[in-house]
């Protein structure tokens, strides 16, 4: 008798910088929402001043925004030019990304839009994704970066794991992946775990 296949608990899309993860997380998310499922987590924005990238933002699903990192010649740890704010960011994410249940006694799904260089000097932040995806009865949507230089272990960690569907996306793939991931994560959600 065959083994039964393992199905993708956690949905996550890679992709080079600028090719829409976070927009096809977003699109995700309107669906999810429209069909009445509850959506927890955080997303991470480009802040622009005339037209100059001058930071990163992290937004909640619930609507609070504070800073991720600026361009900066102090402060924090840094990622290129950035110095990341690591206690705006962990008092903005971490409450949002621990397992609990929704609202409506449901199990929400957790957005984590990025497992990155920047979210990873917070160690908080490291144990809750840990966390997050070993607790039995969550679904994750995320995004991370593609692999190049330096491995990041949590990266890692994720990408091997068996119940970790990782989609890649492409200019050429971004309308068709939408669909793909939204019936993904539906079918993840309603799974008995």
């Amino acid at each position: 008798m065959a083994a039964a296949a393992v199905t993708a608990r956690h949905i996550f899309v890679t992709g080079q910088p600028g090719v829409g993860k976070t927009t096809l997380v977003m699109q995700t998310v309107e669906q999810l929402k429209a069909s009445g499922v509850e959506v927890h987590g955080f997303y991470t924005e480009e802040v622009r001043d005339g037209g100059r990238r001058i930071g990163f933002d992290v937004v909640t699903m619930d609507g609070m925004r504070g800073p991720l990192a600026r361009v900066s010649s102090s402060g924090g740890p840094r990622v290129g030019q950035y110095a990341v704010n690591l206690r705006s960011f962990e008092q903005l994410a971490l409450p949002r990304v621990e397992p609990k249940s929704g609202s409506r006694g449901t199990l929400p799904v957790y957005v984590i839009d990025e497992v990155g260089k920047m979210e990873l000097f917070s160690q908080g932040f490291v144990q809750s994704v840990r966390r997050l995806l070993n607790q039995p009865y969550s679904t994750v949507l995320g995004t991370i970066p593609v692999p190049k230089g330096k491995t990041l272990g949590l990266v890692e960690e994720i990408r091997s794991r068996r119940d970790v569907k990782v989609y890649n996306l492409t200019k050429d793939l971004r309308n068709q992946l939408v669909s793909e991931v939204v019936e993904a994560v539906q079918k993840s959600h309603q799974q008995p775990k």
